[in-house]
């Protein structure tokens, strides 16, 4: 035997912590933290800069294919908004966590309707629209109950 059963059960409990405490980290996501925001920069290996708008705060991060992802936060430090631009897309799925599956949902919705209408999600607590073409891509993610009081949607671009 390699190794007795307390290592072996050590050993799990010890990856099972690490992968948990990775996964928070690596997860940001539109409704997150100033944090995740943060953690986006080393996951996507890209340049940021942040300037504060009086009441949020436009982080630009700047990916090593050109493209970008903006993130905007409100007082609070909670990412309200989130568009990217660029000739790959990044990963969505990580962009916006929990809001995700809304896009999954509008994503089979077109599927069955158009193939070549990219998916919107466009409800009082959620908007989402994406689209491009080969080479550039484009797409916003905002929800206004996080947005600050006066914050208007012309302020994505």
């Amino acid at each position: 035997m390699l190794f007795s059963r307390r290592t072996f059960s050590l050993k799990i409990a010890i990856l099972v912590v690490a992968s948990s405490t990775a996964m928070s980290w690596a997860h940001a996501e539109l409704g997150g933290g100033l944090a995740r925001v943060l953690a986006d920069q080393t996951i996507f290996r890209a340049q940021r800069t942040s300037l504060g708008h009086g009441n949020h705060v436009h982080h630009e991060l700047t990916l090593p294919n050109s493209g970008t992802v903006k993130e905007f936060t409100n007082s609070s430090g909670q990412i309200f908004a989130v568009t990217w631009s660029g000739p790959g897309k990044p990963d969505l799925r990580q962009l916006l966590g929990g809001y995700f599956p809304a896009l999954q949902t509008a994503n089979a919705e077109a599927f069955g309707h158009n193939l070549r209408r990219p998916a919107h999600v466009n409800r009082s607590d959620l908007m989402i629209q994406t689209g491009g073409h080969m080479g550039y891509f484009w797409g916003v993610a905002y929800v206004p109950s996080l947005a600050p009081v006066g914050f208007s949607t012309t302020d994505l671009q």
